[in-house]
């Protein structure tokens, strides 16, 4: 249960459905992609109803958007449909990065809802806390926008969708740096911890094993190229841990 209630109060709730989709579109796939995502859409708003959560922007704007897909699904033709299941991930990545930087725009960024799910009331109209939540929005909308050209890149330029660089490993190294940036920075930002900046980047080392393994394995990359990223990342982490160790925290103040 608890798992439940932190996920419904997370931006993961609202990026869940995206990434499903990201994941199981694909040729021939587009509605079954498409249905997916809307499933889980209004499945995360029963939840969070379920467990008393507000209805968040980020997840309204996920029906509302599947929803249209799922409607042309039904109604496009073959070519339309073809266009867009193409262009899936370039339309789902371009729509985030416009939902993002319009919440920035009308000063009420989307990581702001689910951050005073956590926060108590004294703090919502707190300096400190709203800057957080402005950076935040703007780096996932940064990252939304990377995973959209590298898409864009891959579809138009190498027309070769799938690709295992610009199609996976890039958007999800944008989209990985982008959660990692919002557990890191409020800390940062408060003073509660006074960890380097570099711990932005924890995550790198193993991502660059996974790539190596997975992309030597799926026979994507040379098996020199996999091996090679293989021993970069285990030394690029036991690096990490030498030159960055962890910092004592400090006490949290929001001034």
């Amino acid at each position: 249960m608890k798992l439940i209630d932190g996920y419904v109060r997370s931006p993961l709730a609202g990026l869940a459905p995206w990434i499903l989709m990201a994941v199981v579109n694909g040729p021939g796939r587009f509605e079954e992609a498409v249905s997916a995502a809307l499933g889980l859409a209004l499945l995360t708003l029963w939840i969070g109803k379920r467990h008393g959560v507000a209805v968040h922007a980020l997840e309204a704007f996920s029906v509302a958007f599947f929803a249209v897909l799922a409607v042309l699904g039904l109604t496009a033709p073959p070519d339309a449909i073809r266009w867009i299941e193409m262009w899936a991930g370039e339309l789902s990545n371009i729509a985030l990065a416009s939902f993002a930087i319009i919440t920035l725009l009308i000063r009420r960024p989307f990581t702001l809802a689910y951050a005073k799910d956590t926060a108590p009331p004294e703090l919502w109209d707190n300096p400190v806390f709203l800057r957080i939540n402005y950076v935040i929005s703007a780096v996932w909308a940064g990252a939304f926008l990377v995973s959209a050209a590298a898409g864009g890149y891959e579809d138009a330029v190498l027309h070769d969708n799938g690709n295992f660089w610009f199609g996976w490993i890039l958007p999800l190294a944008a989209l990985i740096f982008a959660g990692a940036f919002t557990d890191y920075y409020p800390d940062r930002a408060t003073g509660e911890s006074t960890a380097p900046w570099a711990r932005v980047f924890d995550w790198l080392p193993v991502f660059v094993v996974i790539t190596g393994v997975v992309g030597w394995v799926s026979d994507e990359i040379p098996d020199a190229l996999g091996i090679a990223l293989i021993v970069v990342g285990a030394v690029g982490s036991a690096v990490m841990r030498k030159v960055f160790p962890d910092e004592p925290a400090k006490v949290p103040e929001l001034s």
